[in-house]
């Protein structure tokens, strides 16, 4: 079978490229054309964009690059034309993707949509148009299936959260050889997650850099995104308690002893690799009170939505500050706060569902269209 998968950030990546892999080992005959990243790369087949070219955040962010959007999709639908694959799998990244699968759909392409657009925190009205347009969909947050079909009677596939096989499958990390071999001393490690775009980087690295000083008896690490190179990080790292490792962010968490982090998947991941975390996000102002006015939610992290309370503190937009952050860091240092936070994180993994979400996904999708 053809497959042609659109994933347009970083996590999209991730998810699409263990998808490719669950796809091979169902479908030895597989072939892959795809917008993605490295990690799909990997897997084969053929890359048509990277999403470094496609990543804009926030919304006058994307109204100023509108004309390389719809340059994109003009491209993209040429492009699954040229292909003609037997199924177009679009991966989250709604905003471009739902343009694709409703031109696709009149064109009699089959449209499986992997990782949900969150339409259940806003424009929850594209549930018409996800009736209308996407053939399958696959969802891997446990809200998400009584949200379509209960609440929308719209038949969806729980299959389970891929990051929790993402994690299980990483072979162990040597903490002292890999602190040893990235130039890190034996301090405990405070993790530094702002983000994939450069647009949020610039705003969160700031601030978490700010308070290195009052915890010299940590050292703080980067996580450096694959779609940045380290020319745009050298900047944030001329302290000498600032760290900084490129494109190894699950290795970092997987020694890390807290984490400051940018609100997204990366909250989730995080919390998976049993790290605690205070959850950070600043927009730009514009951004940020068009999103304030249309989003409906009690809680911006996957952690807190997931568990439909406060397991993780959030700071957003002007309490983002370099006084709360001191003081939220000190809290999930303290020994007591670390073990109720780590109860509540084997209570979020029960609720993900169990592991074998791209296994599901890969088999749901071939049986539908072989």
């Amino acid at each position: 079978m053809k497959y042609y998968i659109i994933a347009g950030e970083a996590s999209g990546d991730l998810h699409a490229s263990n998808l490719m892999k669950a796809l091979k080992n169902t479908d030895p005959q597989a072939e892959f054309r795809f917008w993605g990243g490295d990690l799909m790369q990997q897997q084969g087949g053929t890359l048509v964009k990277h999403y470094r070219e496609l990543a804009f955040m926030g919304f006058s962010e994307v109204i100023m690059n509108l004309k390389t959007i719809f340059r994109n999709i003009k491209f993209s639908k040429e492009d699954i034309q040229a292909y003609n694959p037997d199924v177009i799998i679009y991966v989250d990244y709604p905003g471009f993707n739902m343009r694709i699968a409703e031109w696709a759909k009149k064109q009699g392409y089959k449209n499986h949509y992997y990782v949900s657009p969150q339409i259940w925190a806003w424009k929850e009205n594209r549930i018409k148009k996800i009736k209308r347009d996407i053939d399958e969909m696959f969802v891997i947050l446990p809200f998400e299936k009584e949200f379509y079909s209960d609440k929308h009677d719209f038949p969806v596939h729980f299959v389970g959260h891929p990051l929790l096989d993402a994690i299980d499958k990483r072979p162990p990390v040597d903490i002292e050889s890999f602190k040893r071999n990235n130039g890190l001393d034996n301090r405990p490690v405070i993790a530094l997650l702002p983000g994939s775009r450069k647009q949020e980087i610039e705003k969160m690295l700031e601030i978490m850099l700010s308070i290195t000083a009052d915890f010299k008896e940590y050292q703080f690490v980067i996580a450096g995104a694959p779609s940045q190179d380290v020319e745009f990080y050298k900047r944030f790292t001329k302290g000498s308690n600032i760290g900084l490792i490129m494109n190894k962010t699950y290795d970092i968490l997987s020694i890390a002893h807290a984490a400051l982090v940018t609100s997204g998947t990366a909250t989730l991941e995080t919390a998976l690799f049993k790290v605690p975390e205070v959850v950070c996000y600043k927009g730009s102002f514009i951004s940020y009170h068009i999103a304030k006015r249309i989003i409906n939610l009690d809680y911006i992290s996957l952690v807190n939505l997931i568990m439909d309370r406060e397991v993780v503190k959030e700071l957003i937009q002007n309490e983002f500050n370099s006084e709360n952050l001191k003081l939220e860091l000190q809290k999930i240092l303290n020994e007591d706060q670390r073990n109720k936070i780590f109860r509540d994180y084997h209570d979020l993994e029960l609720k993900l569902g169990g592991k074998g979400a791209s296994e599901n996904t890969a088999n749901l999708i071939y049986n539908a269209i072989k």
